[in-house]
């Protein structure tokens, strides 16, 4: 079976188990999907739901956050890890997305990045979930763990992974392959101890005998 046919074959397998692959990020507008998304690296999404809960309705626009005192923002974002740099990251896009974009925040990958704290897989998030552009496919852990374990790429690195990635994805799927890759990683695919006895892609898994 050749890449494009087994990733396919991934996808239709995992769509069966998995039938709502998006975003387990709370939002209702694309800022707040920036913020949760930065909010997200290295903390798990329900703790940032939590904390996203009190935050969208104390900040209800893009303008609150660039305006807010630095001090009363890291506050409420003070039980999310390494909440000084994202509170800074958060509140440097926002006061950018006022100045340069009318408050709206853009849609493209080139200008998404151009964002304090925003790199490409943030991006594709927002891109792919915000606006339902498929321009990249986003890489976070599960997605590396898997996409290697699957054999699907030999790079360790995310911008590689991804390039790997899109090249046998059909485009349509780009966001939902991460989705998909994402809960299985979080359900059977665990890092320290794969399930492989429940795992849908036991049989064509390279790493089944790992």
């Amino acid at each position: 079976m050749n890449s494009k046919k087994r990733i396919s074959e991934i996808i239709k397998r995992l769509k069966k188990e998995y039938p709502k692959p998006k975003t387990a990020l709370n939002f209702k507008l694309p800022f707040e999907l920036l913020v949760a998304t930065i909010l997200s690296a290295q903390t798990t999404d329900a703790h940032v739901n939590k904390v996203t809960d009190s935050l969208f309705k104390k900040y209800t626009s893009v303008k609150d956050y660039a305006v807010a005192s630095p001090e009363a923002f890291q506050k409420d974002v003070n039980s999310i890890n390494f909440y000084k740099t994202k509170a800074k990251h958060i509140q440097g896009a926002a006061k950018m997305i006022v100045e340069e974009y009318k408050s709206t925040v853009p849609n493209t990958m080139d200008e998404l990045t151009r964002l304090p704290g925003v790199a490409r897989k943030t991006a594709n998030i927002i891109l792919s979930n915000a606006y339902g552009i498929h321009e990249g496919i986003a890489v976070d852990t599960h997605v590396k763990r898997l996409a290697y374990k699957l054999g699907l790429t030999k790079h360790e690195d995310p911008v590689k992974i991804e390039k790997d990635l899109m090249a046998i994805a059909p485009k349509n799927e780009w966001g939902t392959l991460s989705h998909l890759l994402i809960f299985h990683g979080r359900k059977i695919c665990l890092a320290k101890k794969p399930k492989h006895e429940a795992c849908v892609l036991y049989d064509i898994c390279p790493s089944k005998d790992i």
